[in-house]
């Protein structure tokens, strides 16, 4: 279920597979997930160019592309602690990796990653882990972003239609970033669903975030659906004016983010976020709401709850 492999350039990977789907993990450094396939297809997550990286007074931080886990609010140069060393990882079951980073410096912050692979189907279980140490506590949220593979469209459902009759309050928060322009043409923006997708030919970047109650939000590419389920804890304080699902955009890089609550994580305590990764082949959305819809509803019905 689990053997070492080479990947991404990368020498010392894992791949986890149940024979139908593989997760291929890094401990070169990270924590990061760099391939969530089918065995056989294509890799729906997406790998940056060597050459990519923004530079801060603390060096070189590297994207490589697939999935990580941030704290936000998104800040420089604390968001980007370079991540190139070495990271431990523990076998914990049969198809179930344990990633720890060592302690970031001069953050004092660990990450950590519990990767479960389902014995059967596709269903992958990520727990993101914040842990703080050093000398004070901080106010963050956990933040997993996945890079997805270009090519393809960010799914998130709107809030269930309601008439005017029937609801006077507000459904929930849509954030929008000052380089946001929601007419763009990569927007679409649906009575159901609104939509993100890349275009090479357009490298000028757009960002939108939601409260996202609906608990999922999916990717699709060339007839594959990638569904991530995360919680919305109602009464808790989100970063980003109150999100905890994002998607970004520039040219072809695209992503899908997830995130959890504000927390006061005091010296020694951890702050955990859970996404469920699930994956559909031979989709087919068609070219309208409509049929997105007809092609969404039945998958998300089967989906187990989050747990």
């Amino acid at each position: 279920m689990v053997r070492k492999v080479a990947f991404a350039n990368l020498p010392n990977c894992r791949r986890l597979s149940n024979g139908t789907v593989e997760v291929i993990v890094t401990t070169d450094l990270g924590p990061r997930i760099l391939a969530y396939r089918f065995v056989g297809g294509d890799n729906i997550l997406g790998l940056c160019p060597p050459e990519a990286k923004v530079t801060t007074e603390l060096g070189d931080w590297r994207p490589i592309g697939g999935h990580r886990l941030w704290t936000a609010p998104e800040a420089i140069p604390r968001s980007y602690v370079p991540d190139d060393d070495e990271i431990a990882c523990q076998k914990l079951g049969p198809n179930s990796l344990e990633l720890t980073q060592p302690i970031e410096t001069p953050t004092d912050i660990q990450k950590q990653m519990i990767v479960t692979l389902d014995p059967t189907g596709t269903g992958v279980t990520i727990l993101h882990r914040i842990t703080k140490w050093g000398l004070w506590g901080i106010n963050v949220a956990p933040w997993a972003l996945t890079i997805m593979n270009p090519g393809g469209s960010v799914i998130i459902p709107q809030e269930p239609y309601r008439s005017h009759d029937e609801e006077l309050l507000p459904a929930r928060a849509m954030v929008l970033w000052h380089y946001t322009d929601l007419g763009d043409p990569r927007f679409t923006l649906g009575k159901r669903y609104l939509r993100l997708r890349t275009d090479a030919a357009l490298p000028e970047p757009q960002k939108i975030g939601v409260a996202n109650k609906q608990g999922w939000a999916a990717y699709y590419r060339d007839g594959t659906l990638f569904v991530k389920q995360f919680a919305y804890l109602k009464g808790r304080t989100y970063p980003d004016d109150g999100c905890n699902c994002e998607t970004y955009t520039a040219g072809n890089f695209i992503e899908l983010e997830s995130l959890g609550p504000i927390h006061a994580i005091e010296v020694g305590q951890s702050a955990e976020h859970v996404e469920r990764w699930s994956l559909f082949k031979d989709v087919n959305i068609g070219l309208t709401e409509d049929s997105l819809d007809a092609a969404l509803r039945p998958i998300i019905r089967s989906l187990p709850p989050l747990k």
